[in-house]
């Protein structure tokens, strides 16, 4: 039997168990909705649950959704879609997209853009022992907190190429688990990276061939999720020919994040350039607050198209202390995205820099 992913364990408690604090808390919930919308308890046991009428599984998971703003109290939320199926359909409803909300919630959270009018502050933390790499979410307006685990990397060789296997479960970096949500593949150089999906981003997608992806279809466990390796996107550095005195120069196309149409329409985003600061004598960005360590690893990403004075950002990243590095990204990147674009900035670039 396969473990849950170490995202799905923390998400919603240590084991999903209604029977505690949590479950008492939903019949509170129930008995209140109850009273208020005259409608008397469902039958004894859990086939109550399920039973109940759909407005009043309504009102509840509202009231639960509207009380727990942040994280780590949400995971009662997320309790609620475990109930049952009809409880789960409700949940997914209720809260509604990241995009819509700004909130990471479910999993799929991850794969889906984030809101237009905002930011979602992250952090990654990095392991140089073993090569890993951790993605959270910040859960206060302070620049690094205790955060809120969401997805973990780690970078293997593979002959001539780097691979980062992206997880679910900080753990487990298997291929054929259900907790794989995709990788990032480098060239030699380390200068042209591509991202691959483990689910086809539209209807068609062919998966990528080789090895990895005949390996990770035939140990899937559940037939109903795709299985493969999808290319959704590349990252490509620019040569630095004469070695001069500048930053790194980047530019990403990607597929839409949760795209649902085959014909399909390329994001494509660029570095901003920084200015050259006379005083400090080196090139800066401004970061509002959310970069404090100067390093070649920093970066902002605009869009492509953007000839504005005031370039909107989609995605910064930057160094604030020896291992911790923050992401904020916002539409149309996802965090699974935006994660897989930071992690290519780790690495020495010889032919770039």
């Amino acid at each position: 039997m396969s473990r849950r992913p170490s995202f799905l364990r923390s998400f919603s408690g240590a084991s999903f168990d209604l029977f505690g604090e949590t479950r008492r808390r939903l019949r509170d919930a129930v008995d209140v909705a109850s009273a208020e919308l005259g409608e008397g308890a469902a039958s004894e046991g859990d086939e109550r649950w399920s039973r109940m009428l759909p407005e009043l599984m309504v009102d509840i998971i509202e009231r639960v959704e509207t009380s727990e703003e942040q994280w780590p109290v949400r995971k009662n939320v997320v309790s609620c879609a475990c109930v049952c199926r009809k409880w789960r359909e409700i949940t997914i409803g209720v809260v509604g997209s990241t995009q819509q909300t700004g909130k990471i919630t479910f999993p799929s959270s991850l794969k889906q853009p984030g809101p237009s009018d905002m930011s979602i502050h992250c952090f990654i933390r990095r392991n140089k022992k073993n090569s890993t790499f951790y993605l959270y979410l910040n859960l206060t307006q302070a620049v690094i907190d205790q955060g809120k685990f969401l997805l973990a990397a780690r970078r293997f060789r593979r002959g001539y190429h780097t691979e980062y296997v992206i997880s679910l479960d900080a753990d487990d970096f298997s291929q054929g688990s259900n907790a794989y949500m995709g990788k990032l593949r480098s060239d030699f150089l380390g200068t042209r990276f591509t991202i691959y999906d483990c689910n086809p981003p539209y209807e068609g997608a062919t998966a990528a061939s080789g090895r990895s992806s005949r390996r990770f279809a035939s140990k899937r466990i559940s037939p109903q999720v795709p299985a493969g390796n999808y290319e959704i996107g590349q990252v490509g550095y620019k040569f630095n020919l004469f070695r001069s005195r500048q930053p790194r120069r980047m530019q990403c196309e990607l597929q839409p994040p949760a795209a649902a149409k085959c014909v399909q329409t390329t994001v494509v985003v660029k570095n901003k350039a920084p200015r050259w600061h006379d005083h400090l004598q080196c090139w800066c960005l401004n970061f509002h607050g959310r970069v404090t360590v100067a390093s070649v690893k920093n970066f902002q990403l605009v869009a492509a198209s953007d000839q504005s004075a005031a370039e909107a950002v989609l995605l910064q990243f930057g160094k604030v202390g020896e291992d911790v590095f923050t992401m904020d990204y916002t539409e149309p990147l996802s965090a699974f995205q935006a994660f897989a674009i930071g992690l290519t900035s780790f690495g020495t670039k010889l032919a770039c820099e």
